[in-house]
């Protein structure tokens, strides 16, 4: 026990049905909102700020982040070519937006061109030379070492021009009369002295680099038009030297279009059958009415306990209450010593405004004050108060009579008009003198 009566802070308590503790109510309050929402300000500040710059990132550079898949026939974004499809329909073109390979085969005609731009290289070999039979024109934008194996094995990747003027100077009508295209992007190469009648190249940056490559079909006779540069169709570009006149001219020959990007959709299935496939048609309509089930039962039991009950806090609880439940767990975990401190910390407490001493007054400074007015010895005093310590639920009790008899004489040792006791009074064994008949309220 500290020996500071300040810092005791444990009511006094009772072992077995001792009464202890302060007389009167104990207040349990509940915090309010104001003293959480006081507590927890930084918190909500620091995620105040984090929404905020948050929200100004988005912002700042959310347009070009959410711009959507490149090319696409619905995207207004400078890296779509929503602004292709619309003159195309303007022109009297049916344009339909595929996004599989099933859509294009549904959507697909005898005199109908395909628009293919596969950014993500979704499809394999076999897709793709049956895309190239599919149209009688099919126009591949950016195509990968995959896309040029299945449709013009001849075709190699020429890089990128380093001409500043890409002219047409081939015999592909759209070439012509889009005149010259941007400078700067990718090319195919054709080999070098080849005379093929099935490929025709177009904007020569160099001798066998070129921005659009012609390839027909020998199978079909359709007519696959390679361009590798991209930036030639979007909204970005599309109006820039002749990239508007060339796309049209690709596009637009047939009545209808198909614009096809390919997406997961396309990706062939691998792997074990999923959890789904090998579950029996009956689990799902039987977890669907245990579910059911079990919502209705909840209902039904929750009703039986009626509407909550409201109670206004802070709850009043009675300090008979508090004492009683302290000591039954005193008693119930052995903790003599612990109940033993609870009363001693009262009964400190009251002796130092017994004898004129403050709340804060030192541990010795009672003892030697009590033991000057009871006339019993100071070791005697602390003994009581501090010293012993109890091995038995018997020496419990006998320390806590001793703490009550030494409140009753010192309580009859500064009555008015009484003297303080002589030393001598004090028995020769050192035996505390006998309590009294009643006990200490509490």
């Amino acid at each position: 026990m500290s020996a500071t009566l300040g810092s005791q802070t444990d009511a006094p308590a009772h072992v077995g049905g001792a009464a202890a503790g302060a007389v009167g109510g104990t207040t349990v309050a509940t915090p309010t909102l104001r003293a959480l929402l006081a507590r927890s300000s930084f918190w909500v500040i620091a995620a105040a700020c984090i929404l905020a710059v948050a929200i100004v990132a988005v912002l700042v550079s959310g347009g070009s982040q959410a711009a959507g898949r490149a090319l696409a026939g619905d995207n207004v974004a400078p890296t779509g070519s929503m602004a292709l499809v619309e003159v195309l329909r303007q022109q009297g073109v049916t344009v339909t937006l595929a996004s599989s390979l099933a859509e294009v085969r549904a959507a697909v005609g005898t005199d109908s061109t395909v628009f293919l731009y596969d950014e993500n290289s979704y499809l394999d070999q076999t897709q793709l030379s049956e895309l190239g039979d599919l149209a009688a024109h099919t126009v591949v934008v950016a195509p990968d070492f995959l896309t040029l194996q299945a449709l013009a094995p001849t075709v190699g990747f020429g890089g990128v021009s380093e001409s500043d003027i890409l002219a047409a100077d081939c015999s592909v009508p759209a070439a012509n009369r889009a005149e010259a295209l941007s400078p700067g992007g990718d090319t195919l190469s054709i080999p070098s002295g080849s005379a093929h009648p099935l490929l025709t190249g177009c904007f020569a940056s160099g001798t066998t680099t070129f921005s659009l490559v012609q390839v027909q079909n020998d199978t079909t006779g359709g007519i696959i038009s390679l361009v590798p540069d991209a930036r030639l169709f979007n909204n970005e570009n599309i109006a820039d030297y002749g990239n508007a006149a060339l796309a049209l001219g690709l596009l637009g020959p047939s009545d209808s279009l198909v614009w096809y990007l390919p997406t997961l959709a396309d990706l062939p299935r691998t792997g074990p059958p999923s959890l789904a496939e090998l579950t029996p048609g009956w689990v799902t309509p039987v977890l669907v009415l245990l579910m059911l089930v079990a919502v209705a039962a909840a209902i039904w039991r929750a009703a039986r306990f009626g509407p909550l009950v409201a109670e206004n806090l802070p709850v009043t609880v009675k300090a008979s209450e508090t004492m009683e439940g302290r000591a039954r767990l005193y008693a119930r975990s052995n903790a003599r010593l612990r109940a033993l401190d609870a009363l001693r910390v009262g009964a400190v407490q009251r002796l130092a405004l017994a004898v004129g001493l403050g709340r804060l007054a030192h541990l010795e400074e009672v003892i030697g004050s009590v033991a000057h007015f009871t006339g019993r010895a100071p070791d005697e005093v602390r003994r009581v108060l501090v010293g012993a310590i109890p091995e038995s639920d018997a020496q419990l009790m006998a320390l806590s009579d001793a703490l009550q008899a030494l409140e009753h004489a010192t309580g009859q040792a500064v009555r008015p008009g009484s003297a303080p006791a002589a030393r001598a009074s004090t028995s020769v064994s050192g035996e505390l003198p006998p309590p009294p008949a009643e006990r200490m309220d509490p």
